[in-house]
């Protein structure tokens, strides 16, 4: 039995790295040398407070790789190829996949949470459901498109048009980044990141904000008449409320965080939504048809090419026995960090 490194969850903070069996692809499936994994929002509550849909688990889902192996039948890809991973598995059979929105089906897999992730040396999954990347193209940069997509699906919903105003909530994080560089992309004459962390200031500045206010009274000074767009990435309990008081008429607020609290929206903060007419929209995942979707593609294009910019975000590069304290400390706020990414070739037995 050829054995792998892979961090195995038990139960909620108790996170082991193990020796376990390598996965073998099955017809139909590839088998993945993982060559980074990054940490999610979802990752933190999952190992730490939450816990996940089955266990032991291996989390982790924002992912790259290269091909080792396939199984029987595939022709999609071949040893070699590099290739970033879309989580969700979707079913392909229920009334939202048949429609072509994959994000919404009713009965589907997904990596790190359903089924074994990528905090591990190898991964096994379905080879069709794999996007190639060019191999010129960093593949610490192919394991961001995740979070870099699901920024680009949420902004796809809404109205977002040249000449544009726009603020990001929660701009510091990696979504948030994305976000606003996405927001410059389709031509938002400005992009105001808010966030509660100073230290984020100069990331979301270099992500191409135009400002990056801390502070109540720093906010006030760049809302002026509103904004036509609000892209929510944080899930903190203030901020709809927070949100609805500064679009401008017709303004959208699109919510991509997932909050860990009830939201409230006061009631006047509510009758300014009825009366500007604000449109609150919903965003989750990132798919869309033809799978993986358009988010995907295009970010690959433009990681590829150098338009979206990702490495500024990188704070740390570790290996997979750095796994349980690292995240463990992200979830107490006890290290600071945009974006982690962790590597097992890294990794230190």
């Amino acid at each position: 039995m050829v054995q792998m490194n892979a961090v195995m969850m038990y139960g909620v903070g108790d996170i082991r790295l193990e020796q376990v069996e390598k996965p073998e692809p099955g017809p139909g499936e590839a088998l993945i040398k993982v060559a980074a994994c990054g940490v999610c929002g979802s990752d933190m509550d999952r190992m730490y407070k939450k816990g996940p849909h089955k266990l032991p688990l291996i989390c982790g889902h924002e992912f790259s790789g290269v091909i080792e192996a396939v199984g029987e039948g595939v022709t999609s890809v071949v040893s070699g190829d590099h290739v970033t991973v879309p989580p969700m598995l979707p079913c392909f059979r229920c009334g939202p996949c048949e429609q072509g929105h994959y994000s919404l089906c009713e009965d589907y897999d997904y990596y790190g949470s359903r089924r074994h992730g990528a905090y591990a040396d190898y991964v096994a999954g379905p080879a069709d459901l794999l996007l190639k990347v060019p191999d010129g193209l960093d593949l610490r940069a192919a394991a961001m498109v995740d979070p870099a997509a699901i920024a680009l699906h949420a902004i796809l919903k809404t109205k977002l048009t040249i000449g544009a105003r726009v603020a990001v909530t929660g701009g510091g994080g990696p979504i948030g980044l994305f976000a606003i560089q996405w927001a410059k992309l389709m031509g938002a004459s400005e992009v105001v990141s808010i966030d509660v962390s100073k230290e984020k200031v100069a990331l979301a500045l270099e992500a191409g904000a135009t400002a990056a206010p801390i502070g109540a009274d720093e906010l006030a000074g760049v809302v002026g008449d509103g904004f036509d767009v609000i892209v929510d990435t944080s899930g903190a309990k203030a901020v709809p409320d927070q949100a609805v008081t500064m679009t401008a008429r017709h303004g959208q607020v699109v919510l991509i965080g997932i909050p860990n609290a009830d939201i409230t929206i006061s009631d006047k903060s509510w009758a300014r939504m009825m009366r500007l007419e604000t449109q609150i929209l919903g965003s989750w995942n990132s798919f869309s048809a033809p799978f993986p979707g358009t988010e995907w593609t295009t970010t690959v294009e433009k990681l590829a090419s150098g338009d979206l910019k990702w490495e500024f975000m990188i704070t740390h590069e570790l290996g997979l026995d750095a796994v349980a304290e690292t995240i463990k400390n992200m979830k107490e706020r006890t290290i600071h960090s945009s974006k982690v990414i962790f590597m097992p070739e890294k990794t230190q037995l």
